[in-house]
């Protein structure tokens, strides 16, 4: 499970195993103990699935997708050997 970072305790991740086809951009956010989030990152970052977190997490784990979205996209091509087709 590659992690693109993690901050306050927060790991924002993929799985090396997305899908066959592999789904589209995407990264999971998870915190132990709290819950687990998954967002879509184009064409706008938007959630996808939550277990767990309430309202004021989600926007501000949205806030961090959307401002180091190149930074998640970078390492999701860079893992699967992909480039940028959106």
């Amino acid at each position: 499970m590659p992690v693109v970072f993690v901050d306050r305790g927060w790991r924002f991740h993929f799985y090396s195993n997305e899908g066959d086809p592999r789904e589209p951009i995407h990264v999971h956010v998870a915190k132990r103990g709290i819950g687990d989030a998954k967002l879509w990152l184009y064409p706008e970052v938007t959630l996808a699935d939550n277990h767990g977190l309430d309202a004021r997490a989600l926007r501000w784990i949205i806030e961090q997708v959307s401002l180091r979205r190149p930074e998640i996209t970078s390492a999701w091509h860079e893992h699967f050997g992909t480039r940028d087709e959106r």
